[in-house]
């Protein structure tokens, strides 16, 4: 069943490492991986556009079945493989509708993060601010106030969207563990820190943290002031 799915995956990949936390979840670890280097171009080889025209990452199948948008690739897992592993959607409308507020506005945290790693990375430096890089910190402070207030409701050894282990945790997970690696301050933050802690050390988690964050666990500091 799980040889029939292929997933072409990067490093460190937030939307990559979700799908790869879900398959884990589901039991589906005979599944074909893939993984490719950002650094050598390999998301636009030949084999990955001929599947994703836009060349990026995750691209999965499922048979003849293609979904590159790792949301659907989490939730098409879910609802097709319900009854295996752990369920990862409520049944409960209101737990339901949680779960789905957590999940898809863990994309305003992903944009922050890619603003400011856009403008470190693409801006000129004679084109940079400390005034328009400090704009961008701060959206993400704001942002980040709000998850925390988040946490700290939800209480200790809770989920991001209740007691229970959920889709919206394999999705916001890696987007907090790219945060603490990059130098958000966990003693600023120590309701979301207190998430991030428990969750880590989850199987799943375990199964599929970063290759590269391995063989370099040392944190960057791009986001130490936020």
């Amino acid at each position: 069943m799980a040889s029939s799915i292929v997933l072409y995956w990067g490093s460190g990949s937030p939307p990559c490492w979700r799908v790869q936390v879900v398959l884990e979840e589901k039991k589906l670890q005979g599944y074909q991986s893939k993984l490719l280097s950002f650094e050598k171009g390999e998301h636009k080889s030949p084999e990955v556009l001929a599947i994703n025209p836009r060349g990026q990452l995750p691209t999965f199948k499922h048979g003849d079945i293609v979904l590159n948008e790792s949301f659907g690739a989490c939730l098409y897992l879910e609802d097709v493989f319900k009854s295996q592993g752990v369920q990862l959607m409520p049944d409960d409308p209101r737990e339901k509708a949680l779960v789905l507020q957590r999940m898809f506005e863990s994309d305003n945290l992903t944009r922050k993060i890619g603003g400011i790693a856009h403008y470190n990375r693409d801006v000129p430096e004679n084109e940079r601010s400390d005034a328009g890089l400090q704009r961008l910190k701060d959206g993400l402070t704001t942002e980040l106030k709000i998850w925390e207030g988040y946490a700290e409701k939800m209480g200790a050894e809770s989920f991001v969207a209740g007691k229970n282990f959920t889709v919206a945790d394999a999705v916001i997970f890696p987007v907090v563990a790219i945060l603490f690696r990059l130098g958000v301050s966990q003693e600023k933050y120590p309701h979301l820190a207190a998430y991030y802690s428990l969750v880590k050390e989850r199987p799943s988690i375990q199964a599929t943290w970063p290759p590269h964050w391995k063989e370099n666990p040392n944190t960057g500091d791009m986001l130490k002031n936020v």
